[in-house]
C-alpha cells in the first residue's frame, strides 16, 4: 500500500540533509602517524595541535578529544604539549592479525566550533615471534622401494609478524638420503617437501630422524623447529640366507632313530611375514633319503628316523630348500652331507702296571709315582690312544714304549697347600668319534718338618694385680703350625733371662702343653713393676723348628701399704709424740708438722691428715694435706695445760689404708721461742749452727739443680720413646720409665713450708725403680738427715756419693739398709 508523503515528511527530511551537510563541512583533512608496535606508554606519537593547526589553549577552549573506533583507548593527548601519546601496549598481531597493513583510524572532536578530524595510526610490525610448526613432531611412512626423486609435503611453519619478519627459510639436519626443496603455493606463499636423494633400504636403516628449522627475516633471526621421524616400510626384496651353504655331519651306523642330526638355519632381512622361513627337502630327493631323515619345516631340525648302514649307503647328499611368505615368495638352497662312519665302539682302557706310592712334598721333580698301561680293543685308528692330564697339574705323564706311560713330578710339592692329589687322567682314542674314558689315581703327600710354630702375636702385653695367689694363670699363649703329625705338635717353655738378678723361672713357669703361664709366688708392685718373659714354641719334627715371643708382665697396684709416719720420729716409733708450745701463742702458731709416707703409687700414696680427737677440738687444726698442726685460735688461761691429739693419717686408695698419731702438746707459760731452746741444747756456738744451714741450703740447692737435669733428661726420653708407644711419668712417688737400659739416679726435692722433702730414685730397665724418701724435721738446722730405707734394695753408694758432694762436712753411714748423716 502507497501512502502519500505529507507536508511534515518532507519537513523533517529536508532538516536531516540540513545538519548531514554542516557536518561534513567541518571535516577539514586527514592527518597519518606511523608508530612502530609494543612502544612504552607515554611514547609520542606526534604533535597533533601543530599538525592540526591549533594552538595550546584551543585544546582546552574548544574541549579537544580522541576517540577510537576500537575498543581499547590506545592513546591520548598531552594537553600541555598537544601532543599524541601511547596509552596502552600495542600489539600488531592482536589487532591486525596477519593483514599487510595495520592502520588505527581515530577521531580527534573540537568543539566551539564544532569540528571533526580524522586521523590514522600505522602500526608497523617488528620481529617479536618466533616462528612455530603446528606440530612439533611429525611423523612420515616411506616404502624402502620408493623412487629417487620423489618428494614429501612437509607442514609449513607460522609466524604471527608479517613481511620480512615472517618466516623465509627453512633449514633441514644434514643427512644421507633427504635434501629439502621449497614448493610455491598460492599467494606466493612457500612450504618445504621433503625430496628423497637416496634409495632406502630398511634393513640398513629402518628410522630416520630429522630436524626441520624455519627462520624468519627479522633481526635478530628467530626460528622454530620441528622433529621428523621418518619410518621406512618393508617390502620382500630378500632372500632367504643359510649360514652355511655346506652342511656337513658324520653319523655311526648304530645311530638310534629319533636321533637330533643337525638343524639347518636361515635368516630373512626382510620383516613380518617376509621374513618367515620354512624348511624343506628339494623336489628332487629320493625316497632312500625320505625313509631315513624327517625335517621340521619351522625349525630347520633333521631328526633320524630309519636305521643307518654304513655298507649300504656310506654318504647321503641332500638340498634343502628356505622359502619366506612374502609375496612373492622368495627361496634359496643349500647342501647337506651326512657321512655314514664306521662304528667305534669300544672305549679305551687306563691300567695301572704298579699302585701309586707316597710322595714326600720335598721330593725333586721326575720322581716316578705310578707306572700305566693304555689300550683299546679297536683296531687301526680307532685303537691309538692318547693321554692326557688337566691344566695346572704339578704331575705330568712320561711316555716309554707301546702305549707305557710313567707317571712323574713336574713341579715343587706343598703338603700345607695340597696333602693329596686326585689325578684325572683321560684316555682318547683316534676313532671317529673318538671314545674316551678317565681315571683318577689318589695320590698322597707326605708332610716335611718345613714350617716354624707361629705364634698369635710377636708380643703380648699382661697385666696382673699384685698380692695375686701364687699358682693363679698369668696368660696364655698360642702358637700353630701348618705341618702334620709329629711336626705340628708344638711345646712350649721359657727361655733363661733374669729379673733383678734372679732367674725368670722363679718367678713363672709355663704348661709346656697348652702354653698356660702361671705364678710362682705373690708380686709385689712395690718390689717389681714389670718384667718380661721369653717364651719358645718348639714343634717335634727333626729337625725341630722354632719361634720366640716376648710377654711383658706389667705388675699393677694394689693398696696394701697403709701410710708410715716418719716424723716426728717418737711418732715413727710408736709412741706418743711430745710437743710444747707457749700459752701466748696466737691464732695460726705452727705447733709441729707430721711427716708420713705410703709405699704405695698413684691415687694409693695420696695422703691426707684429719684430726679424730682432741682434748679441745676448737683449739687445734691439722692441713688436710700437709699435716701442719696449727693453732684455730689464741690459747687462754682456761685451756688445760696438756692437749692430747689423734690424728689420722690415710691415703686415697680403694679400700683405704690408715694410720694414726697421737700428739700430746704442753702448754707452758713464759715459753716464747722453743726453736731457739733447743738450738742452745744442741749446739752452743752460733757459728756452728750457721754453718750447718749453710750445708743444708747447698745441699737442697744441689739436689734441686740434679732434680731439674734429671728431670730434663727424663722428658727428653720420654719424646724419643714416644714413637714406641713407651711412657714415662715422674712424681712424687714413682717413675716408670722402665725402659731405659741405663742405671741412673734420680733426686727429687719436694719442698712445703718448713718440712723438707726429698725422694732419691734409681734403677735399670729391668729392676725395680729404687727409691729413698728423706725427711727434714721442722728444727732441721740441728737434727740428721737421714734417708730411710725404701720398699726395695738399691745402690746406697750412689745415694752416699752424691749427699757427700752435697755436704762435705757431714759423714754419710749405711748400716741396716739405712743411711744416716753424723757430723
Amino acid at each position: 500500500m502507497t501512502k502519500t508523503m505529507g507536508y511534515r515528511d518532507w519537513r523533517w527530511l529536508a532538516l536531516w540533509w540540513h545538519h548531514f551537510f554542516l557536518l561534513w563541512s567541518t571535516i577539514n583533512g586527514q592527518t597519518r602517524y606511523s608508530i612502530q608496535e609494543e612502544l612504552k606508554q607515554g611514547s609520542v606519537v606526534g604533535n597533533l595541535a601543530k599538525d592540526l593547526g591549533l594552538g595550546l589553549s584551543d585544546i582546552f577552549d574548544r574541549k579537544l578529544r580522541v576517540s577510537s573506533e576500537a575498543d581499547e583507548q590506545y592513546f591520548s593527548v598531552d594537553a600541555g604539549k598537544g601532543e599524541l601519546v601511547v596509552n596502552d601496549r600495542i600489539d600488531r598481531e592482536a589487532l591486525c592479525r596477519q593483514s599487510a597493513s595495520c592502520v588505527l583510524p581515530l577521531q580527534v572532536v573540537l568543539e566551539n566550533p564544532l569540528s571533526l578530524h580524522r586521523i590514522e595510526v600505522e602500526i608497523k610490525d617488528i620481529n617479536d615471534n618466533s616462528p612455530s610448526f603446528h606440530t612439533k613432531d611429525m611423523s612420515l611412512k616411506i616404502s624402502e622401494t620408493a623412487a629417487v626423486g620423489t618428494r614429501f609435503s612437509l607442514e609449513g611453519a607460522e609466524d604471527s609478524d608479517v613481511g620480512s619478519n615472517s618466516v623465509k627459510s627453512y633449514i633441514l639436519t644434514k643427512n644421507d638420503c633427504f635434501t629439502l626443496k621449497m614448493k610455491e603455493v598460492e599467494d606466493g606463499k612457500t612450504v618445504p617437501e621433503l625430496v628423497l636423494e637416496k634409495p632406502l633400504d630398511r634393513e640398513r636403516r629402518a628410522v630416520h630422524q630429522l630436524l626441520l628449522t624455519a627462520l624468519d627475516g627479522g633481526n635478530p633471526v628467530m626460528s622454530g623447529t620441528s622433529q621428523i621421524t621418518i619410518s621406512v616400510l618393508d617390502v620382500n626384496d630378500n632372500f632367504p640366507v643359510f649360514d652355511q651353504s655346506t652342511y656337513k655331519v658324520s653319523f655311526g651306523e648304530n645311530t638310534e632313530k629319533d636321533t637330533f642330526v643337525i638343524k639347518i638355519a636361515a635368516t630373512d632381512a626382510d620383516e613380518g611375514l617376509n621374513a618367515e622361513v620354512e624348511f624343506s627337502f628339494g623336489s628332487r630327493t629320493p625316497d632312500s633319503v625320505l625313509s631315513v631323515f624327517e625335517m621340521n619345516s619351522l625349525t630347520g631340525e633333521i631328526h633320524l628316523k630309519g636305521a643307518l648302514d654304513y655298507e649300504r649307503e656310506t654318504s647321503y647328499k641332500i638340498e634343502i630348500n628356505a622359502r619366506d611368505k612374502g609375496v612373492p615368495e622368495n627361496e634359496s638352497h643349500c647342501r647337506l652331507q651326512i657321512d655314514v662312519v664306521d662304528v667305534n665302539d669300544n672305549v679305551p682302557e687306563i691300567v695301572l702296571t704298579s699302585e701309586p706310592q707316597s710322595v714326600r712334598e720335598d721330593s725333586p721333580s721326575g720322581t716316578v709315582v705310578a707306572l700305566i698301561n693304555a689300550r683299546d680293543a679297536d683296531s687301526s685308528n680307532n685303537s691309538k690312544v692318547t693321554l692326557r692330564l688337566p691344566r695346572g697339574s704339578p704331575f705330568t705323564l712320561k711316555p716309554s714304549f707301546s702305549n707305557n706311560y710313567a707317571l712323574v713330578t713336574s713341579g715343587a710339592l706343598d703338603r700345607e697347600m695340597f696333602s693329596e692329589y686326585n689325578i684325572e687322567i683321560t684316555a682318547t682314542d683316534s676313532g671317529s668319534p673318538p671314545l674316551s674314558s678317565k681315571k683318577i689315581i689318589p695320590v698322597s703327600i707326605t708332610d716335611v718338618n718345613d714350617n716354624p710354630p707361629v705364634f698369635t702375636q710377636p708380643s703380648y702385653n699382661v697385666y696382673v694385680k699384685e698380692n695375686g695367689v701364687p699358682g693363679s694363670i698369668l696368660y696364655s699363649v698360642s702358637a700353630s703350625d701348618l705341618d702334620f703329625g709329629e711336626n705340628a705338635k708344638i711345646s712350649y717353655s721359657i727361655l733363661d733371662s733374669k729379673v733383678q738378678d734372679v732367674s725368670v723361672s722363679s718367678y713363672v713357669y709355663i704348661n709346656s702343653d697348652n702354653g698356660s703361664i702361671y705364678s710362682m709366688h705373690s708380686f709385689d708392685y712395690e718390689k717389681l713393676k714389670v718384667f718380661q718373659i721369653r717364651v719358645q714354641a718348639k714343634d717335634q719334627g727333626s729337625p725341630s723348628l722354632s719361634s720366640n715371643a716376648t710377654v711383658h708382665v706389667f705388675i699393677l697396684d694394689q693398696n696394701d701399704n697403709a701410710p708410715a709416719v716418719i716424723y716426728p720420729s717418737s711418732a715413727a716409733l710408736g709412741s706418743l709424740s711430745h710437743q710444747r708450745m707457749p700459752r701466748s701463742a696466737k691464732a695460726g702458731h705452727l705447733v709441729t708438722k707430721l711427716t708420713a709416707v705410703d709405699a704405695d703409687s698413684g691415687h694409693n700414696a695420696w695422703i691426707s691428715y684429719r684430726i679424730t680427737e682432741a682434748t679441745d677440738s676448737s683449739l687445734f687444726t691439722v692441713n688436710l694435706y700437709t699435716g701442719e698442726v696449727r693453732t684455730k685460735r689464741a690459747a687462754s688461761e682456761q685451756d688445760e695445760s696438756s692437749q692430747r691429739l689423734l690424728i689420722e693419717i690415710k691415703d686415697d686408695g680403694e679400700p683405704v689404708q690408715s694410720a694414726t698419731v697421737t700428739v700430746s702438746i704442753l702448754l707452758e707459760d713464759g715459753l716464747h721461742e722453743p726453736i731457739l731452746d733447743l738450738r742452745q741444747k744442741v749446739s752452743e756456738p752460733s757459728k756452728k749452727t750457721g754453718r750447718i744451714a749453710l750445708y743444708l741450703i747447698l745441699s737442697l740447692a744441689s739436689v734441686s739443680v740434679l732434680s731439674l737435669v734429671t728431670f730434663l733428661i727424663l722428658a727428653v726420653k720420654c719424646m724419643r720413646g714416644s714413637r714406641s708407644s713407651d711412657s714415662c711419668c715422674m712424681t712424687r712417688s714413682d717413675c716408670d720409665g722402665y725402659k731405659n737400659p741405663n742405671r741412673n739416679l734420680q733426686i727429687q726435692l719436694n719442698t712445703d713450708g718448713p718440712i723438707k722433702y726429698v725422694e732419691v730414685l734409681g734403677g735399670d730397665m729391668m729392676s725395680q725403680s729404687q727409691s729413698f724418701r728423706s725427711c727434714m724435721s721442722p728444727m732441721s738446722e740441728y737434727s740428721d738427715f737421714t734417708l730411710i730405707k725404701p720398699s726395695s734394695t738399691t745402690d746406697f753408694k750412689e745415694v752416699i756419693s752424691v749427699l757427700d758432694a752435697s755436704l762435705p762436712d757431714s759423714t754419710w753411714t749405711f748400716e741396716s739398709q739405712q743411711v744416716s748423716r753424723k757430723q
